[in-house]
């Protein structure tokens, strides 16, 4: 009886102290365990986010290349159709026949001609760079451009659609990269929250009370500069 009552004070104390860091220890070693495990799946939705990204990021390239080969055709069509019509016109003037090339540069086709064939059957995209092209002059005109490809107004939607769908696979592949750092940084937290969760429990097996608070201290901040440094990610649902 006399031993129990005369415990020393300073044991009672060590034994409150105790029971507290166990509760804090015991409330950071959940909500760590909980944070890790969502940290987890973000990693692991970010991840999905960039496989899918590369994926569709190959197919736009692929996509691309694929319109660009199409534009790279289209254009030695026109090409060899141009030069079959300048062929044709030179030909005509030649034979002393009306070519329907006039001395301003202007061209106006004459019927059951070769030149007249040629052009009716220019493709659509490449007439409004030929008018453009006759309209500056060309045959006088040293500064105009040699040839209707050279103008703006020469433009293939095959072109355009190759260009727009490289475009969309640089993005596709910026989104991939994004997503790629932010699973790592997501890797990186669990970390800090397993450390934490670590540091909780090594709390509650020291003796010394100042090392055992100081611990418990080590994973408090760090849990908090965690948490908030988490919150900070974009989420993927």
């Amino acid at each position: 009886m006399t031993r129990d009552d005369g415990r020393d004070a300073g044991e009672q104390g060590v034994g409150t102290v105790s029971r507290r860091v166990e509760i804090v220890a015991t409330v950071l070693l959940a909500l760590a365990t909980v944070v890790t495990a969502w940290s987890a799946f973000q990693s692991t939705k970010w991840s999905g986010v960039q496989a899918n990204s590369y994926a569709a990021a190959g197919a736009a390239r692929a996509e691309s290349t694929r319109a660009s080969t199409q534009a790279g055709q289209l254009t030695v069509m026109d090409v060899t159709a141009f030069a079959s019509w300048i062929d044709a016109v030179a030909a005509e003037t030649r034979a002393g026949k009306d070519s329907g090339l006039g001395d301003d540069g202007s061209y106006a086709p004459v019927d059951g001609t070769e030149s007249e064939f040629l052009y009716t059957r220019f493709r659509p995209e490449m007439v409004p760079a030929f008018d453009a092209w006759l309209a500056t002059d060309p045959l006088h005109d040293d500064d105009a451009p040699r040839t209707p490809f050279l103008m703006p107004e020469y433009r293939l939607a095959a072109q355009a659609r190759a260009d727009a769908e490289l475009d969309r696979a640089e993005d596709l592949s910026a989104t991939a990269r994004q997503a790629n750092q932010t699973g790592d940084n997501y890797v990186l937290t669990s970390i800090l929250f397993a450390s934490v969760a670590l540091f909780a429990a090594l709390s509650t097996k020291l003796v010394h009370r100042t090392a055992r608070r100081g611990l418990l201290g080590v994973a408090v901040v760090l849990f908090v500069v965690s948490t908030v440094v988490v919150l900070t990610f974009p989420k993927e649902i």
